[in-house]
C-alpha cells in the first residue's frame, strides 16, 4: 500500500513543483564595463546555497540557466551556480536599445531590487531564468531598467540653418526655428536650452515646450531691422543639455532680411550738361541718366520718361529709353533745330514720388564734314548683322571697309572697337581699305552674339563710328553629357510592376533641335527595364528577386536631335536590396544522429545544417529546441547540438526533437526540422542474476535423481541490447564428494545430473557459476554459488547452514562456454507509466502466492510435514521442474565476488 501510495503521490507534487514563478526588478546605468554586479537571483530568491544552512547541504547543488539567449542575453553574464547576473563584455547603450523609449528611469538604487513595476516608459532588459534542481524548479522573469546617462551631446539635423525675417518685423516678432536639436538622452539629459553666440543686439531666443515634452526654439526680434543697412545677420546657434556637465551642439544661422518697398529712386546729381555736335548722325549716343532704388527686385525697377514740360520738338529730336535711361539722336540736325535743349527726365519707381533731373543739350555747329565708313559685307548680312556659323575657320573674311574724307583735306585713320575674336587689319596694296575677319573659330555656347564698332577719326579729332553686330549660328557639335556618368540606384526585391527607379538627365549644348535630347537603353540592358526616350524616366516592369540576381549593370545612351546625331553613354548599376522573403531551409526536413550511450555531457552529437537565401540580418539564423530544450542545447551559430547530461540508453533509447529556425527579418520567419537520436548501446551492465536469490540458499537432491533430470537453473538478464544482452553459463569451480556430476548448460542455465549418485556421493555440493555477456570490447559477468545437498532428507538444517558460512576452498577454473550466439531474454524495461506498475504488482503478488502454494503442495507429497515451510521455502521448491520464472518478480541480489 505504501508503495502505491508513493506512486500516485509523486507525480502530483512534480507538478506542484513546476508551477512557481517569480518575477525580480533591477536597474543600472548604460555604458557600464563587464564584470558590474546587477543582482544575486539566488539571495533575492532565497534560495539555501552552496555555503547556506546545513540542510541544504543535503540537497543537490543549485542551477542557474538563461532559457534564451536572445537579445538581452547578450548584455549579461549568470553564474550557473551562484545566480548572480553581471554585466558582459558587450556594453549596454540605452539609446541603441530603446530606440522609441522616451521615459523616465524608475529604480533610484544601483542594481536594487524593486517590488513595483516598472513604467510603461522604462527602457528594460528582459530574461528568463530557469532554476534547478527540481526541488527548488522555477520560471525567474528578470526585468533590468536601463538608467540613462549624459553620454549624447545635442545635434543640429543640418548644418546650416536659414531664416528669413521681413525688415518691417516690429520688435518681439517670433519665429520658430524649423531645425531644433536632437538628443537621444531622456530627461534632464535630453536639450534644455538654446543661445546665440551673438545676436548682434537686436535678436534673441526663447524656448516652447509642447504637450509631449519637445522644445522648440523661436527667435525673437529685439530691435528695428534695415535691409538696407544690412541684409544677413550670420551666427551661431548652440543647444545645451541638463547634464552634469553639459553637453553642447552648434549649428550655423543665417537670418536674411527680406526686402520691402520703403525706398524711392534718386538720382545722383539734379542736372547734367551736355554738348553735341551739329553733325553727328542718327543714333549717336548722348547721355545716360540714372537713378538709384535701394530697395530689390520689382521694389527696385525703374522707369524712365520725360515730363510733361518737355516741348515736342525737344522728344522729336532725343530719343529716351524708358528701361535704360539712355538718350540718343534720333532725327537730323539742320540749320533750324534750336541749339539749346532742356530735358527734364523723370524716375518711376511704384508706389513712389518720381525723381527729377535736368539734362541740358547744347548743339555746336561744325562746318567741316566727317570721315566716311563705307562697309562691303562678304558674310552673310541682313540688316547690318552678320551670320557666321560656329567651328568657321581662323581667318575667316566678314567685311572690306572704306575709310575716306568727304573733303579730302585730312588724313583718315581707322581702328576696331569691342571685344571679340576679330582682327581689322590694311588690306594691301590698297589705300584706306581694311579687311575684317575672324582671328579663331567662334563657338555658339560660349557667345551667341558680337557688337564691335569701326571707329574712324580724322586729323582733327572727328570721330565716326559703324557698328557691326555678328551673329554666331550654331552647329552639331556638342554631344549629350549625363549629370552623372555612373547612376548608382537600388531597390527593395518584391517591388511593384513598373516601379520608378529614377529619371535620367542629360543636357545638351546646342540650340533648338539640335539640343533636344531622347533616352535609349544599351543592348546589355535586360528587357523587363524600359526608358521613356522622352522624360528620361527608367522603371522595372517586373518583380526583381535579389535571391535571382543582387546587381544588375548595363548601360544607356542620351542621343541628340542633330544631323548626324550625337550620343553619350552612361552606366546604370542597380542594387536589388534584400527582404525577408525566404524562411530559414533546413539541408533536410529529418535528421537522424546514433550516439553512444554514456556519451559525455556536453559532446557534439551532430550539426543541424540551414541556410537563409536572404542577406544581412534577414539571412541571419538563430537556432532553438522546441522541446527537450532541458536536456538538450544548440549553438546558434555553428548549429551544434549537444545533451546536457549523458545519455543512458537503459533509461530511454531514443529522442525526437524539434528544432527550430527563426531568421533575423522583422516580423521574423521560421521553420522546423524533426530530430531523431538513437542510442547505442555499449557494454556497461553485466548480467544480473535474479536466481538463486542468494549464495548462501540450497536445495536438496534425492540420491535417486535419474542421470539427465534437470536439477535447478541459474537466471540472469541483462539491461544491455543485441550481443551485449546475449548470455552465456559456465561452471568455473567445484567442491563436493563428486562435484563433476552435474553440468550446467552455457545457454540456458540449466543444471542438470551427468551421472547417478552412489553411496558416498552423499553431501553438500558447491558450485561457482559464471555468467558472462558477450559485449564488445569487454564481456562482463557475474557470478553467483550454487549449493546442491545430496541427501535423502535435510534432518539437520543448522548443520547444512554452518557448512555454506564457512569461505569455500574452491580453484576457479576459467572455461569459455561454447554456445550460438542469440538472446536468451529479452532487456527489462522500466516501466514508467503507474498503471503498469500497479498490475506488475499485482501480478507479482499473484505468482508468489502461487509459487508458495506450489512448494507446499510438493512437499506434502513427498511426506516431508515436520519442516516448517515458511521459513525453508527456498529449500522445499523442487526447481527440476520448470518454472516460468519470467511471472516472478526477480529482485537483484548482492552477489559475492569468488
Amino acid at each position: 500500500h505504501l508503495l502505491l501510495f508513493l506512486l500516485f503521490v509523486g507525480p502530483f507534487n512534480c507538478f506542484a513543483s513546476y508551477s512557481r514563478a517569480t518575477e525580480l526588478f533591477y536597474s543600472l546605468n548604460e555604458g557600464l564595463p563587464a564584470g558590474v554586479l546587477i543582482g544575486s537571483l539566488a539571495r533575492d530568491l532565497r534560495l539555501p546555497t552552496a555555503g547556506g544552512q546545513q540542510a541544504a547541504s543535503l540537497q543537490p547543488p543549485l542551477s542557474f540557466t538563461l532559457a534564451s539567449h536572445g537579445l538581452g542575453g547578450q548584455y549579461v553574464q549568470l553564474d550557473n551556480r551562484s545566480g548572480e547576473l553581471h554585466t558582459s563584455a558587450v556594453e549596454i547603450d540605452r539609446e541603441a536599445l530603446c530606440v522609441e523609449s522616451s521615459g523616465a528611469t524608475i529604480f533610484g538604487g544601483s542594481a536594487a531590487v524593486s517590488s513595483s513595476s516598472p513604467s510603461p516608459e522604462s527602457c528594460l532588459l528582459l530574461l528568463d531564468v530557469l532554476v534547478l534542481p527540481q526541488e527548488y524548479f522555477r520560471l525567474v522573469k528578470v526585468k533590468i531598467a536601463i538608467r540613462d546617462v549624459n553620454d549624447n551631446a545635442p545635434r543640429f539635423p543640418v548644418p546650416h540653418i536659414r531664416l528669413s525675417v521681413p525688415e518691417n518685423a516690429p520688435v518681439n516678432t517670433r519665429l520658430a526655428i524649423e531645425h531644433p536639436a536632437l538628443d537621444p538622452d531622456m530627461g534632464t539629459n535630453g536639450v534644455q536650452t538654446y543661445r546665440l553666440r551673438d545676436n548682434y543686439g537686436v535678436f534673441t531666443l526663447d524656448v516652447e515646450e509642447n504637450e509631449n515634452g519637445e522644445r522648440t526654439p523661436y527667435l525673437i526680434v529685439m530691435g528695428a531691422l534695415d535691409r538696407e543697412t544690412q541684409d544677413e545677420y550670420v551666427t551661431v546657434i548652440i543647444a545645451e543639455d541638463g547634464g552634469t556637465p553639459p553637453l553642447v551642439g552648434s549649428a550655423t544661422l543665417t537670418i536674411g532680411i527680406s526686402d520691402i518697398n520703403d525706398n524711392c529712386p534718386q538720382f545722383n546729381d539734379s542736372q547734367l550738361n551736355v554738348t553735341l555736335y551739329g553733325n553727328s548722325s542718327l543714333g549717336t549716343h548722348v547721355t545716360t541718366v540714372r537713378a538709384v532704388d535701394m530697395d530689390l527686385g520689382s521694389n527696385a525697377q525703374i522707369t524712365y520718361s520725360y515730363s510733361q514740360k518737355v516741348p515736342q520738338p525737344s522728344r522729336d529730336l532725343f530719343h529716351l529709353n524708358e528701361s535704360t535711361g539712355a538718350i540718343t539722336l534720333s532725327t537730323k540736325v539742320d540749320g533750324d533745330t534750336p541749339r539749346l535743349h532742356r530735358l527734364i527726365i523723370l524716375g518711376n519707381g511704384p508706389g513712389c514720388i518720381p525723381a527729377v533731373i535736368t539734362v541740358l543739350v547744347t548743339i555746336i555747329k561744325v562746318v567741316m564734314r566727317p570721315p566716311e565708313v563705307v562697309p562691303r559685307f562678304i558674310a552673310n548680312e541682313v540688316e547690318g548683322v552678320v551670320y557666321l556659323k560656329e567651328l568657321e575657320p581662323i581667318n575667316t573674311p566678314i567685311a572690306f571697309f572704306t575709310i575716306k574724307d568727304p573733303d579730302e583735306k585730312y588724313k583718315v585713320s581707322c581702328y576696331l572697337d569691342g571685344d571679340g575674336p576679330f582682327r581689322l587689319s590694311p588690306y594691301k596694296p590698297y589705300n584706306n581699305e581694311y579687311l575684317l575677319e575672324t582671328t579663331k573659330p567662334l563657338d555658339f555656347e560660349t557667345q551667341q552674339l558680337y557688337e564691335i564698332s569701326v571707329v574712324a577719326w580724322n586729323s582733327e579729332g572727328f570721330h565716326v563710328k559703324k557698328v557691326v553686330k555678328v551673329q554666331v549660328l550654331d552647329d552639331n557639335d556638342n554631344s549629350p553629357v549625363f549629370s552623372e556618368q555612373l547612376i548608382e540606384l537600388s531597390i527593395e526585391e518584391n517591388n511593384v510592376p513598373n516601379a520608378f527607379l529614377t529619371k535620367l538627365h542629360a543636357t545638351d549644348a546646342d540650340s533648338g533641335e539640335r539640343g533636344q535630347v531622347s533616352y535609349f537603353l544599351g543592348p546589355d540592358a535586360p528587357s523587363y527595364f524600359a526608358l521613356d526616350k522622352t522624360t528620361g524616366v527608367l522603371t522595372v516592369s517586373t518583380q526583381l528577386d535579389r535571391e535571382e540576381k543582387e546587381k544588375y549593370r548595363y548601360t544607356v545612351k542620351a542621343v541628340d536631335s542633330g544631323f548626324p546625331p550625337r550620343e553619350s553613354i552612361a552606366t546604370v548599376t542597380i542594387t536589388v536590396l534584400d527582404k525577408n522573403d525566404n524562411s530559414p531551409r533546413f539541408i533536410n526536413k529529418d535528421f537522424s544522429f546514433f550516439v553512444p550511450e554514456n556519451f559525455p555531457g556536453f559532446g557534439e552529437i551532430g550539426v543541424i545544417s540551414v541556410t537563409d537565401a536572404d542577406a544581412g540580418q534577414n539571412g541571419w539564423v538563430a537556432l532553438s529546441v522546441l522541446n527537450g530544450s532541458d536536456i538538450f542545447v544548440i549553438d546558434t551559430g555553428k548549429g551544434v547540438l549537444r545533451a546536457k547530461v549523458s545519455l543512458d540508453r537503459e533509461q530511454q533509447s531514443s529522442y525526437i526533437l524539434w528544432i527550430e529556425a527563426v531568421d533575423g527579418g522583422d516580423p521574423a520567419l521560421s521553420s522546423t526540422a524533426k530530430i531523431t537520436i538513437l542510442l547505442l548501446d555499449i557494454n556497461d551492465n553485466p548480467p544480473l542474476v535474479l536466481f538463486p536469490q542468494s549464495n548462501m540458499s540450497y536445495l536438496l537432491v534425492l540420491p535417486s535423481t535419474l542421470p539427465g533430470s534437470p536439477i535447478t537453473e541459474v537466471y540472469a538478464v541483462d539491461k544491455d541490447t543485441g550481443m551485449n544482452a546475449v548470455i552465456a553459463y559456465s561452471i568455473i569451480g567445484r567442491r563436493g564428494p563428486r562435484p563433476e556430476s552435474f553440468r550446467i548448460d552455457p545457454k540456458t542455465g540449466n543444471i542438470t545430473l551427468e551421472e547417478s549418485l552412489m553411496q558416498n556421493d552423499y553431501g553438500l555440493y558447491r558450485l561457482l557459476v559464471k555468467v558472462s555477456d558477450h559485449g564488445y570490447p569487454e564481456p562482463l559477468h557475474s557470478t553467483v554459488m550454487v549449493n546442491l545437498f545430496v541427501n535423502d532428507t535435510v534432518s539437520n538444517e543448522s548443520y547444512i547452514e554452518s557448512l555454506l558460512r564457512k569461505e569455500p576452498d574452491i580453484s576457479v577454473e576459467e572455461k569459455q562456454p561454447q554456445i550460438s550466439i542469440e538472446p536468451t531474454h529479452k532487456k527489462m524495461e522500466s516501466a514508467s507509466c503507474m498503471p503498469t506498475l500497479v498490475a506488475l504488482s499485482i501480478i507479482t503478488l499473484g505468482s508468489i502466492a502461487l509459487v508458495t502454494g506450489m512448494g507446499i503442495y510438493i512437499c506434502l507429497r513427498k511426506g516431508k510435514k515436520h519442516h516448517r515451510a515458511d521459513e525453508n521455502l527456498e529449500v522445499q521448491i523442487p526447481l527440476n521442474g520448470r518454472i516460468n520464472l519470467h511471472m516472478l518478480e526477480k529482485k537483484p541480489v548482492e552477489i559475492s565476488n569468488i
